[in-house]
């Protein structure tokens, strides 16, 4: 009958002598995501700078300011054109051209030109001119900065700096 009773200062209740409650906070799983998220990002951000691989030219231009995203079109070595990451026929081109549309403020955006250092001046030329005649003034011919003077041979090696630009105006933005 007296099994149920309990007759300690306890109350019924008992006591763990063994362990004081923990006081600190465990970050090893912290560091673990951290360390994972670390890994995808040092993976992915190469793949993110520019989806075609060409071979950019070197130049020892400084990089220019950028206010606003630019257009990147892409000419590679094989003469096919990309605008932005997307494929584009030479015939399609100019439609494409026309899509684009100005700025809040009015202007049209940049245009970042890349083509292979292996292109044919022609080529280049004719990406430039259907810029030009779908009104697009602003384009800035990207090249490889050249650290030094001597990297600057046909089979001189890519620089890893970051793509420098020459910017092709027609002047009347500097009041010419």
């Amino acid at each position: 009958m007296a099994m149920g009773l309990s007759s300690g200062r306890s109350g019924g209740r008992r006591r763990r002598r063994g362990r004081a409650p923990m006081s600190e906070i465990n970050v090893t799983p912290f560091v673990d995501v951290m360390l994972v998220l670390l890994i995808i990002f040092m993976v992915t951000a190469p793949l993110l700078t520019s989806g075609v691989p060409i071979d950019l030219p070197d130049s020892r231009a400084s990089a220019l300011p950028q206010e606003q995203d630019p257009i990147t079109i892409t000419v590679s070595p094989d003469g096919a054109m990309y605008f932005g990451d997307e494929f584009v026929s030479p015939d399609a081109l100019p439609a494409r051209l026309a899509e684009i549309r100005p700025n809040p403020d009015g202007t049209m955006p940049q245009i970042n030109l890349r083509g292979d250092r292996a292109l044919a001046y022609g080529q280049m030329m004719a990406v430039m001119g259907e810029l030009n005649r779908a009104g697009l003034k602003s384009i800035a011919l990207l090249t490889n900065s050249a650290a030094s003077g001597e990297n600057t041979g046909a089979d001189a090696e890519p620089s890893s700096e970051a793509p420098t630009e020459a910017v092709v105006s027609d002047g009347s933005e500097s009041g010419q």
